[in-house]
């Protein structure tokens, strides 16, 4: 086993970029693990962890990029390298010669757009407030898609944008839909006239996207960052954000959505919430609905919120291609979007059924990695990205733990999501599909696809790919994990 690194001092590469990179190093003859990060402390920790990490590695700076491979011997891990300095340069370009100008700053880009409103940050965390902060100060609005940034911190630029009249979605702001243009993990969806408010990003993406394929449009859909409705934060994005969207005549209904706030925070959003003259629907994953004012509707699922939000049905009840058996056994649910595990977890829960999860909701067991009863896993969290792609980025980091679900003799059913948009896999249905042929264990696949026919993936087509590999495609998630529950009742 060979461990190399190389370090580029001073580089900078969006942490998506640098994960496709790493996804595509992985794959080379021989590479047994590979890793690109941001040389912090906490980064340089990870890399040790997924033994990446050498003594180049060790002496980098937080302002520098660490490449690091472990492979089975040291031919392959340069190969690696030399194949990680072609792909990082490849995009850098040329000045001249047709090339667009890049700027370097957040000065030179307000210079060459001079009307710009808005900043997506999306650098390591210990630099992003910083950045934010310079953002606000010129009068722009921030969306933050760094993590890893203290929460004093945050509590701090927030009171700060407060004060100068300028919104912060973030940091941890995976998804927003501003005057029509996705930002970040986002879809494609029609404009129109319903605005959302979420500290959910695949909350905000299931929700549009089902409002999306009822026929209607999202006005804005603004995030909050998944610790807004924090005691500590207080809800100020959340708040700013509801107040945005009364003053926009543009919007006419609201949806907000996350999982239950602090009972402080819930008590005052709510409150503003009945001063307004808009009708809103209020989805708090896992909540119970207390407290709702005489404008505001509670949903319990993600679809719900899409259907009050529209005012109508948004599924169609599923006909198979042959009739479904029930069988006796348990459900393993592998999620890459934590607010889609969460949702499941309220439909177990609401149906009476124990369930475990590495992420559980009020009245749900924690995973004990025991495998020993239905289990309803959020691939997306820490324990499972340190050091990897998001498996929306890369789905194959789901594959082993659909292996082992499958192993089992016990699963019944799988229940996964499938999430589309910009940001995401080229092809999800079609990798979920191949690794589905590495195993022929009988049990049902049962899928939800979050996207619409907009997005670069395309709906349509991925549905296709999954229903031809034998996968019951459900119209929603919370449709899914109800399919899920129906699949294993039996009948003495």
């Amino acid at each position: 086993m060979a461990i190399a690194n190389q370090v580029r001092k001073g580089f900078y590469l969006d942490s998506v970029a640098l994960m496709r990179i790493q996804r595509a190093l992985t794959a080379l003859p021989g590479v047994e693990e590979a890793g690109l990060m941001i040389g912090t402390p906490a980064n340089k920790q990870i890399m040790r962890d997924a033994r990446v990490l050498a003594d180049a590695g060790e002496a980098a700076g937080p302002g520098d990029l660490v490449i690091g491979v472990r492979a089975k011997d040291a031919a392959a891990a340069e190969a690696a390298l030399v194949d990680a300095a072609r792909q990082l340069d490849a995009p850098r370009g040329v000045a001249g010669a047709g090339a667009a100008w890049r700027p370097r700053t957040l000065r030179a880009a307000q210079q060459q757009m001079a009307d710009a409103s808005l900043a997506l940050i999306s650098v390591p965390g210990d630099f992003a407030i910083a950045e934010a902060r310079k953002a606000i100060n010129r009068g722009l609005d921030v969306m933050i898609f760094s993590d890893n940034v203290p929460l004093a911190d945050e509590v701090e630029l927030k009171r700060e944008a407060r004060a100068l009249g300028r919104l912060v979605m973030g940091p941890d702001c995976g998804t927003a839909i501003i005057g029509g243009v996705p930002l970040a993990f986002a879809n494609v969806v029609p404009r129109g006239d319903i605005g959302i408010i979420g500290a959910s990003g695949t909350g905000i993406q299931e929700i549009s996207c089902l409002i999306a394929r009822a026929g209607r449009g999202i006005s804005h859909a603004i995030g909050t960052g998944g610790r807004d409705l924090k005691a500590e934060v207080g809800g100020i994005t959340t708040l700013m954000a509801i107040e945005m969207l009364d003053a926009d005549p543009a919007t006419k209904h609201i949806v907000l959505v996350s999982k239950p706030p602090a009972p402080a925070v819930a008590k005052a959003v709510l409150a503003r919430i009945g001063k307004s003259a808009k009708p809103y629907t209020v989805c708090f994953l896992g909540g119970d609905g207390a407290g709702m004012p005489g404008n505001a509707t509670f949903a319990l699922l993600l679809d719900d919120a899409a259907r009050l939000a529209v005012g109508r049905p948004i599924s169609r009840s599923k006909g198979w291609r042959e009739p479904l058996k029930a069988r006796k056994g348990l459900v393993r649910g592998l999620f890459s979007g934590g607010s889609l595990c969460a949702e499941a977890q309220v439909v177990f829960r609401n149906a009476g059924v124990a369930a475990a999860s590495n992420a559980a909701i009020p009245g749900v067991s924690a995973f004990d990695k025991s495998w020993t009863g239905h289990t309803l896993l959020d691939l997306g969290e820490d324990e499972f990205t340190r050091g990897k792609p998001h498996p929306m980025i890369e789905p194959s980091v789901r594959d082993v733990w659909l292996h082992e679900a499958r192993k089992h003799p016990d699963t019944a059913v799988v229940l996964i999501d499938v999430v589309l948009g910009y940001g995401g896999h080229a092809d999800p249905a079609g990798h979920l599909a191949r690794a589905l042929k590495l195993s022929d264990r009988d049990a049902y696949i049962v899928a939800s696809v979050t996207g619409t026919d907009g997005d670069p993936q395309g709906f349509a087509g991925q549905v296709r790919i999954l229903e031809d590999a034998g996968v019951l495609v459900a119209e929603s998630n919370a449709a899914a994990a109800r399919i899920a529950l129906d699949l294993i009742k039996t009948t003495d």
